[in-house]
């Protein structure tokens, strides 16, 4: 993907023309940000990519109902609190969050996109919920971008925001982005969130045709511990307001909207598995030369996926003979005699694996690489043309100890 091709602009979700958004405490959490709204102020053509989980939260449930109609004009998130497992009652507390956000801000409930993460199995706290949605929408601002990622953080270390400004229908055209995700992250709707606007004009079939692919090529090509969640969503709301000629054919304009589309997402992604929980080194896995792009793709995430490879980074070990065992597993069909193995970092590249068989290769080299914070593991199978990337990250100590207190 052509970086040049878009320019980077500061902020989140409010760099685009007509969306608000705010981040406030209400009592969710003991004292950190818990709530948060985006709003447009112009009708939006919308679209969301949710969990496959066959256990999914109220909210998810709420949302892909809301969205069925291709249309949205705000979305509210809360954290600390899955609403997941919850039963009836559940079904209820989402609906009611939209309805409330709905009156707030004099929108259709039905135009409220829903969210929740946090802890499974624990009901909301409805009376400071509702409240403080009120209090939410008191707040909207331009400036609200980063309180809103902030206030969808569970374990997350920092608040997740993109922008870019690309050439799309003649027209210049925004595109804002937040997400959370820290832990259970992989691939099938990675707890993940994310919420993207934009400026452009684009009917909601193509902007669901449009989310769909992006997702799959970022979102779904990222694993921290490889656990899919309840709650994961992406949903995107397009305003219009760039006054682009209108994207309603499968034509060149529309694949200048995918590929921007898919810069964001990417963008958010690598942000995602960056701040695992625990990690300390990002890697990314670079698969070449397959008989396909869905073999590349599906190569990268079995190699990105397996703990003996993520064990491997994390005590800097160039132990290639677990990444050729993981892409073999991948139920791709391909000749691991024909297969060359790399990592690159800034010290330069370093082949340790050639037809699939040992080299004499430089282990001091190795290590120096694998000591760098961020990694690539190159993979050629010297078999077609197929590419494919994945993002990971190591699998540490700390990991464990995050997870085995997560609710207190």
């Amino acid at each position: 993907m052509d970086t040049a091709e878009y320019k980077k602009i500061d902020g989140g979700i409010t760099s685009v023309k007509g969306f608000k958004a705010a981040g406030i405490h209400c009592g969710i959490k003991k004292v950190k940000l818990d709530l948060a709204l985006i709003y447009s102020s112009e009708p939006c053509a919308a679209a969301g990519v949710f969990t496959k989980n066959v256990v999914r939260a109220a909210p998810i449930i709420v949302s892909q109902e809301y969205l069925e109609g291709g249309s949205a004009r705000a979305v509210v998130v809360n954290s600390g609190v899955a609403n997941a497992c919850t039963g009836e009652k559940g079904m209820e507390d989402a609906r009611k969050m939209a309805k409330a956000a709905g009156e707030a801000l004099h929108v259709d409930p039905r135009e409220v996109v829903v969210a929740s993460t946090g802890v499974i199995g624990t009901a909301l706290p409805m009376d400071q919920l509702l409240k403080g949605i009120n209090d939410a929408a008191d707040q909207l601002s331009v400036e609200g971008d980063i309180l809103a990622a902030e206030a969808i953080m569970t374990t997350d270390t920092f608040p997740k925001v993109s922008a870019i400004e690309a050439k799309v229908g003649g027209s210049p055209v925004v595109f804002g982005g937040m997400a959370k995700g820290s832990g259970m992250i992989h691939p099938n709707m990675a707890t993940m969130l994310g919420f993207i606007t934009t400026d452009a004009a684009i009917t909601p079939s193509l902007l669901k045709k449009a989310l769909q692919k992006a997702v799959d090529r970022s979102f779904n090509m990222i694993t921290v511990d490889g656990d899919t969640s309840t709650n994961d969503m992406v949903v995107i709301l397009a305003n219009g307001t760039a006054e682009n000629t209108l994207i309603d054919t499968d034509g060149e304009d529309f694949h200048k909207f995918e590929k921007a589309l898919e810069y964001i997402c990417v963008d958010l992604a690598k942000m995602i598995v960056k701040d695992g929980e625990g990690a300390t080194k990002f890697a990314e896995v670079v698969v070449k030369g397959a008989p396909s792009a869905v073999d590349a793709r599906t190569i990268a995430m079995s190699v990105a996926s397996s703990n003996l490879v993520k064990t491997a980074i994390f005590g800097e070990d160039a132990n290639w003979g677990r990444i050729l065992a993981a892409a073999g597993y991948s139920g791709v069909d391909f000749d691991p005699d024909k297969v060359d193995v790399f990592l690159e970092g800034s010290p330069g590249i370093e082949q340790v694996a050639v037809k699939g068989s040992a080299l004499d290769f430089s282990e001091e080299k190795a290590s120096e690489i694998l000591r760098e914070e961020q990694i690539k593991i190159l993979i050629d199978l010297n078999q077609g043309e197929g590419k494919g990337r994945a993002w990971t990250c190591d699998l540490t100590y700390d990991y464990v100890k995050i997870n085995a207190s997560y609710r207190s």
